[in-house]
């Protein structure tokens, strides 16, 4: 492969993830609301998958490359660009508005799955015991959600649809889009550990920038859209749960598809996951702010992860 092919790869790679999220969302949204699911739990769940799903394409194909940095950098990298750059940019926008039940109860479990990565990555490896703890924990919060929205009367806020035409449509953008995310995955991951190598980056640097980027730009189209249309829910669930989403059903699933050790110390407790719970603990604490995200709070979460991109590429670009 030469620089040519792998740029080829890698921007290929991203616009497909990127319009295969987009019909995927689509898909599963149209299929939530044929069971009447308020609009916070969609962008919680449906959305937040939807979105989250190129992370977990890419982090799998690095796993199974046996780039471990690049899988567990991807998520840190993508946690942050979710509510720094994505989550800034839509308060920028239009100021987001966060429910109370999301405050006291969706933050919090966000900022303590990722506490959780701590101790699991500690001794600098993943298991498949460690991969299978988190993936039970994301089940059971699944379970918990889909639970507790049938006893909301906010579900009943979306109105159900039916018609085997829409059933027919949606359920062929869930196919095709999950199709897509599996191809454009594979391709960006090849293209950016090839770039990032020939041009001097370490494989975690290339997992916090290159392929954490390219894999947000669902959660950051959604948002951006939700926050031009007045979405709220949309766009706060779809951050927080595409972070809960990465930090387990991402994490977890590369670690069961194949464990790896040799974890970057950096990513093992050190600064880039420490910087990943400051982000998700300011984001908490803007939002904590009047029940809202304010321009000011978008333009502090921008300067934040500008900061931290100019920290990556010029100070530590081959750790």
């Amino acid at each position: 492969m030469n620089m040519m092919w792998a740029c080829l790869l890698l921007s290929g790679g991203v616009v497909i993830l990127w319009k295969s999220a987009d019909w995927l969302v689509d898909g599963a949204v149209g299929l939530a609301k044929l069971f009447g699911v308020s609009p916070l739990i969609i962008g919680l769940t449906i959305v937040a998958m939807g979105t989250s799903a190129p992370e977990v394409a890419a982090s799998i194909a690095a796993a199974v490359r046996g780039v471990g940095n690049v899988a567990i950098g991807n998520v840190y990298g993508s946690n942050i660009a979710n509510l720094a750059l994505v989550g800034g940019l839509a308060a920028l926008i239009r100021p987001i508005r966060v429910q109370l039940r999301t405050l006291s109860g969706e933050m919090p479990v966000m900022i303590a799955v990722a506490l959780l990565l701590w101790p699991v990555l500690a001794d600098g490896g993943l298991s498949r015991p460690e991969g299978i703890i988190l993936l039970s924990i994301f089940a059971g919060l699944i379970v918990l959600t889909i639970f507790t929205s049938h006893r909301e009367p906010e579900a009943l806020q979306c109105e159900a649809t039916s018609g085997k035409k829409d059933v027919k449509r949606s359920v062929l953008f869930v196919i095709v889009g999950l199709a897509g995310l599996a191809l454009g995955a594979d391709m960006a991951v090849r293209g950016a550990v090839f770039i990032g190598e020939r041009v001097g980056l370490s494989k975690a640097v290339i997992g916090l920038t290159i392929v954490a980027i390219g894999t947000s730009l669902p959660e950051l189209v959604t948002c951006v859209v939700a926050a031009i249309k007045g979405q709220h829910d949309i766009s706060i669930g779809n951050l927080v749960g595409s972070n809960i989403f990465n930090t387990l059903l991402v994490v977890g699933t590369a670690g069961v598809v194949r464990p790896f050790g040799e974890i970057a110390s950096r990513l093992a407790g050190g600064v880039d996951y420490w910087t990943m719970i400051a982000v998700s603990g300011v984001f908490v604490l803007l939002a904590a702010i009047g029940r809202r995200v304010g321009r000011a709070g978008g333009i502090l979460l921008l300067l934040g992860y500008i900061g931290y991109m100019v920290y990556l590429l010029v100070y530590t670009a081959g750790v």
